[in-house]
């Protein structure tokens, strides 16, 4: 209910201040809010599709390296270390193999 309420009127108040006023820990209406994803997590989800493409394209031969150039040359400015986390985390690996033969 109180979630409800603070979330409901975060335009008109700081969230701070009305946990404060309801008695409500910050940390506790994040963990059950109804907000949705943080901007945060609704970058990383796009970042990582558009590192999914990228590879995809590569014929799964790029690294962590050359998917950053990559999203660079087209207008993606992102952390290299994030590119390879998101990569890392979906478990894309380069293919050692595309190339030989």
């Amino acid at each position: 209910m109180r979630d409800a309420f603070i979330d409901d009127h975060r335009q008109q108040w700081p969230v701070s201040v009305q946990c404060r006023v309801l008695n409500v820990s910050r940390s506790g209406f994040y963990a059950g809010c109804a907000c949705g994803e943080s901007i945060t997590a609704q970058r990383r989800a796009e970042l990582a599709e558009r590192i999914r493409e990228v590879h995809q394209e590569s014929r799964q031969t790029y690294g962590s390296p050359r998917v950053h150039a990559e999203l660079l040359a087209q207008g993606r400015y992102c952390n290299r270390k994030t590119v390879a986390k998101c990569m890392r985390d979906a478990g894309f690996q380069p293919d050692r193999t595309a190339g030989s033969g």
